[in-house]
């Protein structure tokens, strides 16, 4: 009976290995573009702070509160958000998420007061809401558990990737582009940066199937074939909930959005401020800031591939976030005792980001472990919208520090203390639920 069934198993694991390297080609990369392109429009508001702020007479307070507000408008849409998606299809939705905020970062640069500003980082947000939480959903659905943390995490290169590329070119827009036509250079970046949004948000249309049974590239017996895939990884969810009250009202669910949101306290201080601490650490070209801001992004990238297939290999989620938790805390604390060495400032956001950001796909592979159907929806929305309170917190905390103390020292350290204590919540997270 061991050599009978050995051969079968042998022969199933080629064409299931090859469907899945096919569909991760298929929607990967075009995922991930509209991610990097998500995260751009998001993070440009941190280079155009350097323009900003003396030619509006914004203090760090305004700003700081203005750049915060996109994250109450996500918050209050996000749920609804992820529900429309879930009866109206990813195709339709996402694409409306993606043109929607566009066109809104673009009329960004016709802001002249801060009520202007604040009113449009809310619609901004309200905009963008669902499109993080609804893309993990719609992988869920293409993904058994078990490959979710590399997938999950080659998705997620678009958040890296968006500094990597977004730095450099909002350095050389604001230095090269600054009062051509009449306008300033932050201008001509919410502009430029917006177009990506709005173009890859038409393509979606023709892109992206809205599940595989719908997927035209794929053959009768390739969906046959993924269908048992999905069917057997979820033998072992009996226990799993569906509905939207199970994913409401899970305990598990409010621990995720608690360890998430000391993850984005770190991630939006170093994604928005970064060109400030760069800046304050004695860099004053645009450009030159723009290029040293890619280095912890470039980290980030390589932190977020390899703790993720380390993650997969292992079958091993909680300790994969626990380690780089610990990492990123110690990096960034020490980075407040070298405010003005460049050389030490980006090396050490360099390995906050490798170790915060890198593992996030990881911790994004959770949710799904032990929530189905709509409850998923629910949940992956709810964590991220507990979450994304942080992205208010941290940056209106990182304004009041600076213009009160001279210094984000002590917001910093606030964030490093938050990672420490949210390991706690890692930690009781039942292994055997999600080491899978």
């Amino acid at each position: 009976m061991p050599i009978a069934n050995a051969a079968p198993a042998t022969t199933v694991a080629d064409p299931v290995n090859t469907l899945y390297h096919k569909i991760t080609w298929k929607l990967i990369p075009f995922l991930c573009f509209c991610y990097l392109a998500a995260y751009l429009d998001r993070i440009n508001i941190g280079f155009a702070k350097l323009q900003m702020l003396d030619q509006l007479h914004f203090s760090e307070t305004a700003f700081g509160l203005g750049a915060g507000l996109f994250f109450v408008g996500y918050i209050i849409f996000e749920v609804p958000s992820n529900l429309v998606l879930e009866r109206v299809g990813a195709k339709i939705w996402i694409a409306r998420i993606m043109i929607t905020w566009g066109l809104l970062s673009a009329c960004t640069m016709l802001v002249t007061s801060t009520t202007q500003f604040y009113i449009l980082r809310f619609l901004l947000g309200a905009a963008e809401a669902g499109f993080l939480p609804g893309v993990l959903y719609y992988l869920t659905t293409w993904f058994p558990t078990h490959r979710r943390g590399r997938i999950i995490a080659l998705f997620m290169i678009g958040l890296p990737l968006s500094s990597v590329i977004g730095g450099p070119l909002s350095g050389w827009v604001m230095s090269h582009f600054d009062n051509v036509g009449g306008l300033h250079g932050w201008q001509w970046l919410f502009l430029i940066e917006a177009v990506p949004s709005v173009l890859l948000g038409v393509l979606t249309f023709w892109a992206l199937p809205n599940s595989f049974q719908q997927a035209k590239w794929l053959s009768d017996e390739e969906k046959s074939l993924l269908e048992s895939e999905l069917r057997k990884d979820a033998v072992g969810d009996s226990g799993s909930k569906h509905s939207f009250r199970d994913g409401f009202f899970n305990l598990k669910v409010w621990m995720l959005g608690g360890i998430d949101f000391s993850i984005l306290l770190s991630a939006y201080a170093m994604g928005f401020w970064m060109p400030t601490f760069i800046r304050n650490a004695g860099v004053t070209d645009t450009f030159h800031i723009g290029i040293l801001t890619a280095l912890p992004s470039v980290a980030a990238l390589l932190g977020m591939l390899l703790i993720g297939a380390s993650s997969d290999k292992h079958r091993e989620r909680r300790w994969h976030i626990i380690v780089p938790f610990f990492v990123g805390a110690a990096a960034m604390a020490t980075s407040t005792f070298f405010t003005h060495n460049v050389a030490a400032t980006v090396a050490l956001f360099a390995i906050a980001s490798a170790a915060i950001i890198g593992a996030v796909p990881v911790f994004f592979s959770l949710p799904a472990t032990f929530l189905k159907g709509t409850a998923a929806a629910t949940g992956f929305a709810l964590a991220c919208s507990v979450a994304n309170i942080a992205g208010l917190v941290s940056n209106s905390l990182m304004g009041v520090a600076i213009d009160v103390t001279g210094s984000s020292a002590g917001a910093l350290w606030f964030f490093a203390g938050c990672l420490i204590l949210s390991s706690f919540l890692v930690i009781a997270l039942p292994a055997k639920l999600v080491n899978r």
